[in-house]
């Protein structure tokens, strides 16, 4: 599964999760605050242009108009606290109040979630010694560096260089990188992914399927745990599953966080990206030959060691508090409405770039402007119906999913409906836009009950509900099921596959390709009327099949045995007398 098509296919799967982190050319929202009642102004939708008229069926025409509007230049890439903001979250409250649904946050269609933008410019770039070589990486094309610190200066002097492998903390693994070195003060480089990709173990850790200590959010928190100064991560496609246009892309902007509070994750003073080829000469200038030394990483008791250089770099930052809103519209259940299913979809992407000419929009048509169309499409299916479902039906339309799936971390952190009341969470996130499928794909695969649900729907449409390509990846912890999964609740990420009906395999192979290639996280993710829609519309069909299936049921859908959410939703559950 390692060669460079399937690395591809799973990007097409996977939803984008990847926090802007650094300063620098590249998509950055407008310095506008942004309050939900900016929505609510006379005209709010001054500019956006008229749609065509959908129709109460799930339809690929439907679809169609839905995706090329909220894809439209007019809402300029969809960033949070920006122009495109207001106009997003205006349309979004207008679909909701013409499909008869009501606001859902006790008499509000938003719920504002607080962020802070934190602005940094590069004062002194990065720079590396070992030995008589000295080293000044380049931001964009060499490193990315940045801080999420909120405070105005940041600098990192002198600061020793260790390699720390894979940088993991994992005692239920037997597994310490940092075991044998203090890390205070230094700058670490470490590997992404883990060390069950790295190895092509299948007993080490969770074999090729990727765990949480592969991602680079979880490697940037150990850091600062163990208290370095840095935290710089080697990119490598095939580990990272998306090529280094994609860190230079997505971090090139503001970094967006979550206010810092009592519970908050710990933050290293300085993180950051290098390039393979930056990481080669480095080791290269310590006498040390990185390809060779990379494998001995994935082995139980690598022993991290210095590269006997000193790394600096200074950084200044400016913050600013502001808010961007979830917005939400209910559909009340006819017998149960204090129970309910939630769908969710992110409604923001990159923003504008001020460096291209050419483009400097970032539309997010797939990614995911194809995810909020979904929802309004079910959303629209559901109120067509002539009796409600039993539980009601949240639509959760999030915020800041490319900042690192703050909003629907908001929510499942403060949640308007109680947990313990939230039967289901069906995401929606960069619909496939090949045409028909044979085969629909569950991000997770064995997850929880809702895939027996969505097996026996898919039947309905001969189609085969199978495992992600790619596990390795790590794409169950990239979009915004994740936060209700954290949780307890059982969520749902699933769309069609790559086995078209009418092309074969290799048609959907080569397409998953052209997206990761031309695309992903690019000003060209723009709606085309060449899109082939059906199989998009074919997945909104069955997602609104299990919501509907769930929301009439008596049952509660379960997380399956050796879950790690399953202890979560049972101790819940059984405290509330649910279940």
């Amino acid at each position: 599964m390692r060669t460079p098509i399937f690395l591809s296919l799973a990007l097409l799967l996977a939803a984008c999760g990847q926090e802007q982190q650094a300063t620098g050319p590249g998509p950055a929202p407008a310095p506008t605050t942004t309050d939900a009642s900016d929505a609510t102004d006379a005209s709010p939708l001054a500019g956006i242009p008229e749609r065509a008229a959908t129709t109460a069926a799930i339809t690929a025409e439907d679809l169609a108009a839905q995706i090329a509007l909220i894809s439209d230049d007019v809402f300029e890439g969809r960033a949070p606290g920006s122009k495109g903001e207001k106009l997003t979250v205006a349309y979004l409250i207008s679909e909701f109040e013409r499909l008869g649904l009501e606001p859902g946050n006790k008499g509000s269609w938003t719920q504002d979630v607080p962020m802070i933008e934190i602005r940094t410019e590069i004062v002194e770039p990065l720079t590396i010694s070992i030995g008589d070589t000295e080293m000044t990486l380049a931001q964009g094309t060499q490193a990315m560096v940045g801080s999420r610190q909120t405070v105005p200066e940041v600098s990192v002097t002198d600061s020793e260089v260790v390699f720390a492998g894979y940088g993991v903390v994992a005692p239920e693994y037997d597994w310490n990188d940092y075991a044998g070195i203090d890390a205070k003060g230094k700058t670490v480089i470490v590997l992404v992914n883990d060390p069950g990709f790295g190895s092509n173990d299948a007993d080490l850790f969770k074999g090729k399927a990727m765990t949480y200590y592969g991602r680079w959010t979880y490697k940037y928190e150990e850091c600062a745990r163990q208290g370095a100064a840095a935290c710089l991560i080697v990119h490598e496609t095939e580990a990272a599953s998306y090529p280094w246009e994609v860190v230079r892309n997505s971090w090139g902007g503001p970094e967006l966080d979550l206010p810092r509070g009592e519970s908050s994750d710990p933050v290293v003073n300085v993180q950051g990206w290098l390039t393979l080829e930056s990481t080669q000469a480095l080791f290269a200038a310590a006498g040390k030959d990185f390809d060779a030394v990379r494998p001995t990483a994935n082995a139980r008791g690598f022993q991290s060691f210095s590269l006997d250089g000193k790394a600096s770099v200074k950084l200044t930052s400016s913050v600013r508090e502001s808010s961007s809103p979830n917005v939400m519209g209910l559909l009340k259940g006819s017998s149960r409405p204090d129970e309910l299913i939630i769908y969710t979809a992110h409604w923001d992407h990159l923003g504008r770039t001020f460096g291209d000419p050419t483009d400097n929009i970032y539309n997010g048509a797939i990614d995911n402007a194809t995810g909020i169309a979904g929802m309004l499409e079910i959303a629209e299916a559901f109120t067509s119906e002539s009796e409600a479902p039993a539980r009601s039906i949240l639509f959760l339309a999030v915020t800041l999913e490319e900042s690192g799936l703050l909003g629907s971390r908001w929510y499942a952190e403060n949640p308007i409906y109680p947990l313990t009341k939230t039967a289901a969470n069906i995401n929606m996130d960069a619909l496939p836009v090949i045409g028909p499928t044979n085969d629909v794909v569950v991000v997770g695969y064995g997850s929880s009950e809702l895939e027996n649900v969505l097996r026996d729907a898919a039947a309905a449409q001969n189609r085969t509900v199978v495992q992600e390509p790619t596990p390795q990846n790590g794409f169950y912890y990239r979009s915004d099921h994740f936060n209700f999964a954290k949780v307890g609740v059982p969520a749902l990420y699933a769309k069609g596959g790559f086995d078209h009906r009418e092309k074969g395999e290799e048609y959907g192979r080569q397409m998953a390709l052209d997206y990761t290639t031309n695309r992903y996280h690019k000003p060209s993710d723009e709606y085309s009327p060449d899109w082939d829609l059906r199989g998009a519309a074919e997945d909104l069909q069955l997602l609104f099949e299990v919501g509907r299936r769930v929301a009439d049921s008596d049952g509660w859908p379960q997380w399956l045995e050796g879950s790690e959410f399953k202890a979560r939703r049972d101790a819940a559950m059984a405290e509330a007398g649910e279940g």
